[in-house]
């Protein structure tokens, strides 16, 4: 560096403005929302729509689509465990192997506790968004967006459809895709998105540019499934553990936590947990009302 850059990037000001972000307060929250991340809006009645546009996989990588699994429940420490799945990574992982064990116990109450404790599956897309009324701003730019089994089934169903009638579109295809109509209602107190449908197959953009801008503006999804994303098995047994027992057991099984099941534990003065007003049928609102729970 010479002497001329070494005066003009040695600038009082700069110092202290990076020692003020040094010693910001310690308890200010951090954010745990992606912004690359879009979610659909509703109204006081439940009611939401956006037009989204599926778009291809991004440069260097094979499908427009990756699966995650998690879970998200609550011990009876009043504790949360929400964690990635590593049977995402075809891994063992500590709460299937007890959740297997609970539901070959034979016991229907621990059958009922396996039930709460499931897999939760997640897709992630990139998407254009064509029109977005709750939140304009959005329109003409790409997200990710997070979904889950019943969005999925209407992708399968638009590739291969059920009737002889119906015309096969790829909906992640730039000119022969089409835009998919997010309809969102409430029903019996839940997100429901059977309404949803795509419009005519059709062309995005005319302009091979402008395809070309939109289509290096996606973002990777294959690092959804990156290691970094994914504690060890050890970490998210010691998890589950403090979780379901309040301290972290090592050493101990899965059938002899299914024995610790059947025996009377101890109670836990908890706080009882508000429920989230609305759910989606994917269980993606779950999610992130849980994950804010934790992060509190």
């Amino acid at each position: 560096m010479s002497i001329s850059a070494l005066r003009n990037q040695n600038s009082l000001d700069k110092l202290l403005q990076q020692v003020q972000k040094d010693e910001s307060p310690a308890t200010e929250k951090k954010s745990y929302v992606d912004e690359r991340l879009w979610k659909p809006n509703v109204d006081k009645a439940g009611n939401g729509y956006a037009v989204i546009r599926f778009l291809p996989a991004p440069e260097g990588e094979e499908l427009p689509w990756v699966r995650v699994w998690n879970h998200a429940f609550q011990g009876p420490t009043g504790q949360w465990y929400i964690e990635n799945s590593l049977t995402t990574l075809n891994q063992k992982d500590p709460v299937s192997e007890y959740n297997t064990q609970l539901w070959n116990s034979g016991v229907e109450s621990d059958k009922e506790i396996a039930r709460k404790q499931k897999r939760k599956l997640k897709y992630y897309s990139n998407i254009y968004v064509v029109s977005d009324p709750s939140n304009p701003e959005n329109e003409g730019k790409i997200f990710l967006y997070a979904y889950g089994k019943k969005i999925f089934d209407k992708l399968m169903e638009a590739m291969q459809p059920a009737f002889e009638d119906e015309t096969p579109i790829n909906p992640f295809d730039f000119w022969q895709g089409a835009n998919f109509k997010l309809k969102i209602r409430k029903v019996d107190g839940y997100w429901n998105y059977d309404k949803s449908e795509f419009e005519s197959a059709s062309a995005l953009k005319t302009s091979d540019e402008e395809l070309e801008s939109i289509y290096k503006g996606e973002y990777s999804l294959q690092e959804f499934m990156a290691p970094s994303n994914f504690k060890s098995y050890d970490e998210l047994k010691a998890r589950l553990d403090a979780v379901l027992t309040g301290s972290v057991v090592t050493g101990k099984t899965a059938a002899q936590m299914v024995e610790e099941e059947e025996t009377p534990a101890p109670t836990f003065k908890s706080e009882p947990t508000p429920q989230p007003a609305s759910v989606g049928d994917d269980e993606d609102d779950a999610m992130s009302y849980f994950e804010k729970l934790a992060n509190e």
